[in-house]
């Protein structure tokens, strides 16, 4: 039920319903520490998506303690994978490149090619980041090839969209375009990936906006925005506001602007009296 919420999008419904498994797992007193380290791995997630980053790194920490404990090949690479994640967001780049590493080396052992398709996606983004944007290409379109090679469509797109984040981000905008709209048309109508339709719509309004369409740069980043809403994720709501922030001032419309901006400000700050 807890999966399921998540996949729904309702987070806070699947930290209530992940908790409860596992104060009946501990409260249980049988061998059961397989079970409890997959329920914190997945609390986790949720607590990633509601940017509550120390609880999520607490509990994958917990999670891969136990998988370790047991020697759970499937649980390790699968632990690793969002210790990784977690660590990215928090910024630490080396650190999240070392757990991916890790996930990918234990999915190759379990000739998971699926998930070795995942972390290569996710490895070409933190090479990205650490300034490294021609490896981080080829481990993109290695991504690719496997996940299509596997019939993973929906997850192909996303590596499509990490491509179009790319080649934004180091000015190509007319192939950030193209390949923003690409993924989303093979992301169309699948709600369970709203976590990659979210941010491909962001990449593509500002692509849109970088090439003075403005007008489409609106509509889109306002799709973008809705999606977030129904993500119920803080971090891409903020994201949103401040593509729109930059769009009210290329327009001239500075006050509108400077509320949007707040507005990301204000919800993601940790400290609030």
């Amino acid at each position: 039920m807890g999966v399921c919420r998540y996949h729904l999008s309702s987070i806070a419904s699947a930290v209530g319903l992940f908790s409860e498994a596992l104060a009946l797992a501990e409260g249980s007193n049988l061998p059961c520490d397989l079970l409890r380290s997959e329920v914190l791995g997945w609390r986790s997630r949720c607590y990633r998506r509601q940017r509550d980053l120390e609880a999520a790194r607490e509990d994958v920490e917990r999670a891969l303690e136990l998988a370790q404990a047991l020697g759970d090949e499937q649980t390790m690479a699968s632990t690793y994978f969002q210790a990784s994640m977690v660590a990215e967001r928090m910024g630490h780049w080396v650190l999240a490149r070392s757990y991916a590493e890790r996930a990918k080396a234990y999915c190759e052992q379990l000739n998971d090619e699926r998930n070795v398709g995942r972390l290569l996606n996710n490895l070409g983004g933190l090479n990205f980041q650490l300034g490294k944007p021609e490896q981080a290409i080829e481990q993109l379109k290695d991504a690719y090839r496997v996940l299509l090679d596997k019939g993973s469509e929906a997850e192909a797109a996303n590596v499509v969209s990490s491509l179009a984040h790319v080649h934004l981000m180091t000015g190509q905008v007319q192939s950030a375009e193209e390949e923003a709209r690409h993924a989303l048309q093979l992301l169309h109508d699948r709600e369970d990936f709203l976590v990659d339709i979210a941010p491909t719509q962001l990449v593509l309004g500002r692509a849109l906006l970088e090439q003075g369409r403005l007008d489409e740069a609106q509509e889109t980043l306002s799709a973008a925005e809705a999606s977030a809403d129904q993500l119920e994720s803080i971090s891409h709501r903020a994201a949103a506001w401040l593509a729109q922030g930059d769009l009210a001032g290329r327009r001239g419309e500075d006050a509108t602007a400077a509320r949007l901006y707040r507005k990301a400000a204000e919800a993601l700050q940790d400290v609030r009296f």
